[in-house]
């Protein structure tokens, strides 16, 4: 082998360097698989986004409850002057800001899952507190004003104050019931004193709100849980899919740097394997035919003839390889000329007609007269015809019989079909022959075994001339192969023909 060809990067197929960083996929892919099939709720990671959502809710209405504050205030001053509005709407604005104070600070620093638990709890003392503002205001009595016009006061204050938490609290579970618990406890230590209906159904309506909007909070803050799972599960998809894809292009381009250095190992191999064999070709070649006088013993003209048969036979194989890895690397060309697809198939059929004569296959001609030439490679157009014919003599049993027939097609274009009445091909075999070195159960039964390269080769061909191949088969029935050249490639064109009855009859002439 030339050193030349071979280089270093040629030798290493695998690359062994990178498993460190295989590792370290498979990691992530297990990481991110834990993460979608854990439960969202409780997880850490959910705790932290909603305390931050909360806080930022928080901020963002800071002047949503001192604004209603001083609402309620004026609206009780003017009911009720002597009713120290004044002071309890200070005490309310001066928790609050510490509520807001709270916020700010918690919002400026980085709070780690250990720290979820206490910044909870501050968050909630802060409603509590709120919650002892509003048990101030629900003991508020007025005996100057009507009676009936002081209760709904209080309790379409008590209302609205509810409404407003339930709605700022919804992702921080709890705040809402212990921001006004103490506000029912103590209207229904009122009611129980004074055993006033009025008093018992403010009590009943304000138990009745806080039970209602705090069971709305509640599912509110579960649909917040529920979204934020769904986006990390779809955020976690994504990095599963980057991950995978990351993967995909690794392997690919170790998949081509393997393929690449295939190529050039064949290519590399071709002059070293053919040169050989010429010589053990032509000198087994030389004693078979006693060019140099007879042989003594006939065993020794009988080795010699199996010498030369069997290197032509490995010769073969060698050049079907080889062309196949020529057009899979991209560098099969075409040497293209003007040729008779009715010729090739006369030559091709001499050339196995002693085998078919041998196995007492009869072989019959259907050629369409005065058919133009086509603008194709002659040697590679040999090489289909030569292919499917000699798979079709190697798979016809002894007797049977094989059909070339080469005519038009309904396009305009020229085919050639082989069909013969073998064993055929079972039919999800099918996509197993026509990949590179795949074999069908009868192939691989019969003791005339190839490459499993012929098809193949005769696909790539096909489809290098813009052309296409056609294989159907069924079992106990035959095989027909059906090589197509576009109408492109005729040089003399025949106008496709338009009216759909007389295209069915050239579809039939091949089908």
């Amino acid at each position: 082998m030339s050193s030349g060809v071979s280089t270093s990067n040629d030798k290493i197929i695998v690359d062994r360097t990178r498993a460190h960083r295989n590792k370290a996929v498979s990691k992530a892919v297990r990481a991110t698989r834990e993460r979608l099939q854990s439960n969202g709720s409780s997880s850490p990671m959910f705790d932290r986004e909603m305390l931050t959502l909360h806080l930022h809710s928080m901020l963002q209405g800071a002047m949503i409850m001192p604004l209603f504050v001083t609402l309620v205030a004026a609206a009780g001053i003017y009911i009720n002057p002597q009713g120290g509005m004044l002071g309890w709407a200070l005490l309310t604005l001066a928790i609050h800001s510490i509520n807001l104070l709270l916020a700010r600070r918690a919002s400026r620093i980085e709070i780690t899952t250990a720290k979820i638990g206490k910044w909870r709890i501050r968050l909630l003392a802060g409603q509590i507190l709120m919650g002892c503002c509003w048990a101030i205001f629900s003991l508020g009595q007025c005996d100057t004003c009507g009676t009936d016009g002081f209760y709904f006061y209080k309790g379409a204050v008590l209302l609205v104050a509810i409404s407003i938490s339930a709605m700022a609290n919804v992702t921080l579970r709890q705040a809402t019931l212990l921001a006004f618990v103490p506000a029912v406890i103590t209207l229904a230590v009122t009611a129980f004193s004074s055993r006033s209906t009025l008093d018992i159904g403010l009590t009943a309506m304000a138990a009745t709100a806080l039970i209602l909007f705090h069971y709305i909070s509640d599912r509110l803050h579960r649909s917040n849980l529920t979204l934020m799972s769904y986006q990390s599960e779809k955020d976690d998809l994504i990095a599963e899919l980057e991950v995978a894809k990351s993967v995909s292009d690794e392997a690919r381009r170790r998949a081509e740097e393997a393929n690449l250095a295939k190529s050039r190992f064949l290519a590399s191999m071709s002059h070293e394997l053919r040169t050989p064999l010429n010589a053990i070709l032509g000198f087994s070649e030389v004693m078979s035919s006693e060019v140099l006088g007879p042989l003594s013993n006939p065993t020794y003209k009988e080795y010699a003839g199996d010498i030369h048969r069997s290197g032509q036979h490995l010769l073969n194989l060698i050049n079907e390889i080889l062309d196949l890895s020529r057009i899979e690397a991209g560098r099969y060309e075409l040497s293209e000329e003007s040729l008779s697809l009715l010729e090739i198939a006369e030559d091709c059929i001499g050339m196995v007609q002693l085998r078919a004569r041998s196995k007492n296959i009869t072989i019959k001609q259907q050629f369409e007269p005065d058919l133009p030439q086509v603008w194709a490679d002659e040697k590679s157009m040999r090489q289909v015809v030569l292919n499917l014919l000699s798979n079709a003599v190697k798979f016809t049993t002894q007797g049977g019989e094989v059909t070339v027939k080469v005519g038009w097609t309904a396009g305009g274009g020229q085919y050639v079909t082989i069909k013969d009445n073998g064993p055929g091909i079972a039919e999800e075999e099918i996509p197993v022959v026509l990949s590179a070195f795949g074999q069908g159960s009868i192939a691989i039964k019969s003791a005339e075994q190839g490459t499993g390269l012929g098809l193949p080769i005769v696909q790539a061909i096909l489809a290098k001339h813009d052309g296409q191949f056609i294989l159907r088969s069924k079992l106990r029935e035959g095989t027909e192969a059906i090589a197509i050249l576009p109408a492109t490639r005729v040089l003399q064109s025949l106008p496709a023909v338009a009216d759909a009855q007389a295209i069915e009859p050239r579809r039939k002439s091949f089908a």
